[in-house]
């Protein structure tokens, strides 16, 4: 047994967009966007994902569809397959088992795996690792990259250094060379608030955070500030989570035009209390905590939530709180853009499957 954990980071390449570049050939080499229709330019969804092709033209994740069109009005611009995506991320899941009892999915297109009882040493992880990608390749033609440390925090950004298609192994007595010259965004748990804080200290590398005095440090950003000062070290003892009790189970719709169209929205909360109630149904859930998330056309977001009497799962349960929560909090002059409907305190806690708040919406919840 080694030492020192090793830990691997796999993070597949432009997931979605590989998929319909592999299952095509016509694909292959050009841009391809996988989100909502972007209707030449007027759109209202988002990139759900995109190749390296498209990235050229600075088309991201997350980027409203219109501005990916306008961007590179030539890409190939298609609707998300879940369903496809899913099933070829349970084939490499199964591929990840096969080579660590430990794996940690994070999503349908990365995961942790424990590697500490495979590899004899950091050499012979690094050979795994190389194996674990021509296997991956070799079963499902997608390119991956891996990231190989001591720890999960390491093995994340490690994994993103060689993209796409590439191995970065970060050596135990190489950590603090590794993170020394790091924006100090790369933390976990550094969004932008914090950045800016720091900044404002003189602290913009994760070397000049390991070398600020710490107990003015902690006296700044209290228990938060210890998490930053560990990580800044190299410290990251969780040990991986193969099982999760979710939390909540939700979808949210985005509206191709904002609308204050009362039956419109009543009609939208039922369907999105539906598909909430088929997802809990689904994995065996019940919840008592009903929310409702509303955003206004200027984009301002708030949620409000009830508790209910009972646990409840049916979709006219949930729809009948969702409609009480949203007739009190609208005041039917704001126009709508975007509606969410989620359930949460769950009672089942025989579940494996970690289910978002809000995940990533389906093709359906993109635009209306």
């Amino acid at each position: 047994m080694a030492e020192a954990r090793i830990i691997f980071h796999i993070d597949m390449d432009a997931f979605y967009a590989s998929i319909e570049q592999r299952d095509n050939p016509a694909y292959r080499g050009r841009p391809v966007v996988v989100g909502s229709d972007p209707m030449r330019g007027k759109g209202r969804g988002v990139v759900a994902a995109c190749s390296y092709e498209a990235r050229r033209f600075g088309i991201h994740s997350a980027q409203p569809i219109s501005q990916a069109w306008r961007s590179c009005p030539n890409a190939v611009f298609l609707r998300v397959a879940m369903d496809k995506y899913r099933e070829t991320s349970r084939r490499i899941m199964e591929i990840f088992r096969g080579i660590s009892p430990c794996v940690e999915p994070l999503s349908v297109d990365e995961a942790f795996l424990d590697m500490t009882d495979q590899a004899l040493d950091f050499n012979h992880a690094i050979k795994l690792a190389y194996g674990l990608k021509r296997m991956i390749y070799a079963e499902e033609k997608l390119t991956s990259s891996v990231g190989v440390a001591p720890n999960k925090f390491l093995a994340k950004i490690a994994s993103e250094i060689r993209k796409p298609n590439g191995i970065y192994a970060v050596r135990p007595e190489k950590i603090r060379a590794f993170l020394e010259p790091l924006p100090i965004g790369k933390l976990w748990g550094v969004g932008p608030k914090t950045e800016l804080r720091l900044t404002k200290m003189g602290i913009t590398t994760v070397g000049q955070l390991r070398d600020a005095d710490e107990r003015t440090f902690l006296a700044e950003f209290g228990k938060h500030g210890h998490h930053l000062y560990q990580l800044a070290r190299g410290i990251d003892n969780r040990p991986l989570v193969t099982s999760r009790q979710p939390k909540s189970v939700g979808h949210e719709h985005t509206f191709f035009t904002d609308t204050r169209d009362k039956e419109k929205l009543l009609e939208t909360l039922g369907r999105l209390s539906e598909k909430v109630s088929r997802r809990l149904r689904k994995h065996g859930l019940q919840g008592k905590t009903v929310c409702v998330k509303l955003r206004h056309k200027d984009f301002t977001t708030f949620t409000r939530q009830a508790r209910t009497r009972i646990p409840v799962d049916l979709a006219a349960d949930i729809n009948r709180t969702a409609e009480d929560l949203f007739l009190l909090n609208w005041d039917g002059r704001k126009e709508i853009r975007l509606l969410g409907v989620s359930v949460s305190t769950l009672d089942d806690e025989s579940s494996e499957t970690g289910l978002p708040l809000f995940p990533h919406p389906d093709p359906g919840d993109l635009v209306f």
